[in-house]
């Protein structure tokens, strides 16, 4: 008696979508940005779901019967995460983490400390360095910037920042703070009460360029010639209300007491602020309003103002210099006017424009903030400390 084998019939994968699985695989099918192998294996289970068989897809695709197979057992497993690829091994590092560590710390110091004259390294000078000091025998830039960015390190880039060198500068800065919280000597203000912050900007130029200023067109960005004629300069002074987001400015030739001055007139002898009980002026330590002198003198011609000075070198608690960056990146830039008649009427023109919609800055560094600034200087201030050198190791690199 003869016995037959029935051999098991290997039947394709049913593969069934919901609404939103179809979308996400059309998105992938149509896509001119993905990987072209991605796009395959999503129009592969597009004509699953279809109901072709695995012959038909690959005739249609130009692929082999393996491959639709495959891609569509695994989507049936594992969903929309199954058309990826699987971890590979990859080719074994050629760098150990000493050489990428040793990379890391060359980076972090400055070329003068190896006596590379340079005063910062880029991806380039680093690896010729690397190969010269003996990390590596060999190593690219492209490597460099791979290990440098695991660790964010970029040391061809670099920002300035200063010391804080104004001895009552915690009193001064919280001083400000809580005006800006409408607080004063620990009462708070009144509602005849006003905050004021001032400042100047100086050197606004009138550069008129040689060729006039094109607009945007389609596929186009503006475009400002490059050449230009001088036509002088003027400084901006600005009064700005904490609390109503209010701006006051005037234009004069050059600073000094005398404009200063006459913005707060025009301010003073305005409402609210001729009535008010009191209005304190926020100011830094500019010429034109420095020092016990200036506090006399403002205080001598109008009796409710009250003048507050910000410490030496911040400049950024006071709110106006908000208002000047707002003013510079929507008015002033780029610079293309024909004289300084022009560039006050913009000024002018933008302060009103400013006063029609403006709302108080969201003022959020606090007395908090603050602590945390002064500590963060002083472990800085103490770890610069324990890195210099003592005399007796001066005396022996002598």
């Amino acid at each position: 008696m003869k016995v037959v084998a029935h051999v098991p019939v290997c039947r394709a994968r049913q593969i069934m979508l919901t609404a939103s699985g179809r979308r996400r695989l059309q998105k992938i099918a149509y896509s001119r940005t993905l990987a072209y192998q991605h796009v395959i294996r999503a129009r592969i289970v597009l004509d699953a779901a279809r109901g072709h068989s695995n012959n038909m897809i690959a005739a249609r695709r130009g692929v082999v019967v393996d491959t639709v197979r495959l891609w569509r057992g695994r989507y049936a497993d594992h969903g929309l995460a199954g058309l990826g690829d699987r971890p590979r091994s990859g080719r074994p590092p050629r760098f150990t983490p000493l050489q990428r560590a040793q990379v890391k710390a060359l980076a972090c110091g400055l070329p003068a400390e190896t006596g590379v004259p340079l005063s910062r390294w880029s991806s380039s000078d680093l690896a010729v360095e690397s190969v010269r000091s003996g990390i590596a025998e060999s190593i690219s830039a492209s490597t460099i910037r791979r290990i440098l960015a695991g660790a964010a390190l970029k040391p061809w880039q670099f920002q300035s920042w200063i010391f804080i060198r104004d001895p009552d500068f915690t009193a001064k800065a919280a001083r400000v703070l809580d005006l800006y919280h409408r607080i004063w000597d620990g009462q708070p203000l009144a509602e005849n009460e006003y905050v004021i912050s001032s400042d100047e900007k100086t050197s606004i130029q009138a550069r008129c360029r040689c060729h006039p200023t094109l607009p945007p067109g389609k596929s186009r960005m503006m475009r400002i010639n490059h050449e230009y004629d001088r036509g002088g300069a003027l400084s901006y002074l600005a009064a700005y209300d904490i609390g109503r987001a209010r701006v006051l400015g005037h234009c004069a030739a050059k600073t000094g007491i005398a404009p200063f001055m006459t913005l707060v007139r025009d301010v003073m002898t305005s409402e609210p602020y001729a009535s008010a009980k009191r209005v304190f002026w926020v100011v830094d330590n500019g010429s034109s309003h420095r020092g016990k002198a200036a506090c006399d003198r403002l205080s001598a011609r109008f009796p409710n103002a009250v003048m507050v000075h910000t410490p030496v070198h911040a400049s950024w608690l006071n709110q106006v210099e908000i208002y000047f960056s707002i003013l510079q990146r929507k008015a002033l830039s780029p610079n293309d006017f024909t004289s300084l008649d022009q560039v006050e009427d913009r000024l002018t023109a933008f302060e009103r424009r400013y006063n029609e919609t403006a709302r108080p800055f969201k003022w959020e560094f606090t007395h908090t903030d603050l602590e945390d600034l002064l500590a963060r200087i002083e472990r800085h201030k103490q770890n610069e400390h324990s890195q210099q050198p003592t005399g007796c190791e001066h005396q022996r690199a002598a």
